[in-house]
Formats: structure tokens, sequence, C-alpha cells
């Protein structure tokens, strides 16, 4: 069964990667400590924190990860060392509210994406949730090329 995690408020940065990256991350800026752990408790969510004080919490005992590193390297490589990574999921998940993406025929996404890029992109797809658009230009193979660099 796929693990699935909520970042707390300290980590959005880490929480944008994981879904880069295909993992299933919930992220809220402003939610307080205890209402993080008993969503986390309900969805059977590892808490994701640097939170010294959430990790002493009776809630967090058996369900949270301290992450350790303060750079973005060295916390996806403790994540991606803990939760192996399944490489068929990357870029599968919206970045920005992370549903999982659905592929959607080119003709639907006319109105919705700059002219060049409908020109020359042949596959999109969509988030069910926001509605954001995404395709694999050149912004897609430096995400990739930053991540092999991040998970060096």
């Amino acid at each position: 069964m796929e693990k699935k995690f909520f970042a707390d408020a300290m980590l959005g940065t880490l929480a944008r990667w994981m879904r880069t990256l295909g993992y299933d991350v919930l992220y809220e800026a402003h939610i307080d400590d205890t209402e993080l752990l008993l969503k986390a408790a309900e969805e059977g969510r590892v808490v994701l924190t640097k939170d010294t004080l959430l990790m002493k919490r009776r809630l967090a005992k058996g369900r949270a990860v301290f992450i350790e590193s303060e750079d973005l390297s060295g916390q996806l490589k403790q994540v991606a060392a803990l939760f192996p990574m399944e490489k068929e999921k990357l870029l599968t998940r919206c970045l920005r509210c992370n549903a999982l993406l659905e592929r959607i025929d080119k003709q639907s996404v006319k109105e919705k994406v700059p002219p060049f890029v409908f020109s020359t992109q042949n596959e999109f797809s969509i988030c069910p949730a926001c509605e954001r658009v995404y395709w694999g230009a050149t912004h897609r193979h430096r995400m990739i090329e930053d991540l092999k660099k991040l998970l060096a």
C-alpha cells in the first residue's frame, strides 16, 4: 500500500518536490499542530516535520518523521531512503493541490494554454481538482535534471 504524507508548515518546498516525485503529500501552510496530527491520523498519513515540539506530542508517536536536514537535497534523500519512490509515478501529481493528473485531449486545452504551447505540444494532463494544465516541455526536462542533482 502506498504511503501518504502530510508536511508541516515548515516543509512546503519539500512537499512540492515530493509531489514532483509522485508522492501523495498534503500541505497546509496555516494549520495548527493538533489539527494536522488529527487529519494525518484520520487519513493514515505520515507527518513530516521539523518541529521538535510536534514530535513530542502523543498523537505524533509512531506516525511522524523528523526531517533532519535544513536543505532540500538532504530532505528528499531522507524521505527517499525511508520511503523508496516509484519512478513510474514521477510527475503524475498536481504540484499545487496534490491530485493525480489525468490525460486530456489536446483540443480540450486549446483555450487554456498559450498558442505556442498548443502548436508545439501533443500530450497534456489536467488536474481534476484545480484544473491546472500540464505538458512536457523544457521545464519538465529541467525539473527532472534538478531532481537528479538533488538526489545525487
